[in-house]
């Protein structure tokens, strides 16, 4: 894992490098995540630009985006995924995000085969309003499919500020006593084996 240096963003690092159950480690500059690019300084948009990447995944709501724009809208590497339905029907707990698994399952299965359908070549952005909750949940889904064990996700999601690494490791137990394990969970809400493989492949190779 890399922290990055794009001048506004804060929250900006290249997953590369995490290790995964079998000895490997995910590819550096395959997925990257960060909080909203809206921030970014000139020199920061540079920085992005620089790193040739393959697809921009911006998970915000709609109103979210009306009110900071993306500076890379108008890119053909940039989708517009939000990942929350719009009004929320459920309470927001601190410790766990088992209730976004729960009641945006075809929003996640939207994002996450967003990712899947990527082109080759170039990185993966993945990021919200602070790249915490959002991104988290999916870049966690991400990792799981690609072999990274529980606690590295967990201890990548406590490198997010203000996010205790315990609320993801919550999480994905939630995920594994309810569901069986990320690819099980992603298959119920309809993602395509063919996609978990896609991303699994683009983390990992194989």
């Amino acid at each position: 894992m890399t922290a990055l240096d794009w001048p506004k963003c804060e929250n900006a690092r290249d997953l590369g490098g995490l290790p995964t159950v079998d000895g490997a480690a995910l590819r550096s500059a395959a997925l990257y995540r960060s909080d909203g690019l809206f921030r970014l300084s000139t020199a920061g948009m540079a920085a992005v630009r620089a790193a040739a990447l393959a697809r921009i995944i911006d998970l915000r709501w709609q109103r979210e985006c009306d009110l900071d724009p993306s500076p890379f809208a108008g890119d053909a590497i940039y989708r517009h995924v939000p990942m929350l339905e719009e009004e929320l029907t459920y309470e927001v707990p601190h410790d766990t995000y088992a209730p976004m698994l729960d009641h945006n399952q075809g929003r996640i299965a939207a994002a996450f085969r967003a990712l899947a359908a990527a082109p080759a070549g170039g990185g993966v952005l993945v990021h919200c309003h602070g790249g915490r909750d959002r991104t988290g949940v999916l870049v966690a889904l991400a990792l799981a499919i690609a072999g990274v064990p529980a606690e590295e996700i967990a201890a990548d999601y406590g490198r997010s500020p203000e996010r205790p690494p315990v609320a993801m490791a919550n999480t994905l137990t939630y995920l594994d006593e309810n569901y069986g394990d990320a690819e099980s969970y992603l298959l119920r809400i309809g993602v395509p084996a063919a996609d978990i493989a896609a991303v699994r492949r683009r983390l990992v190779g194989g």
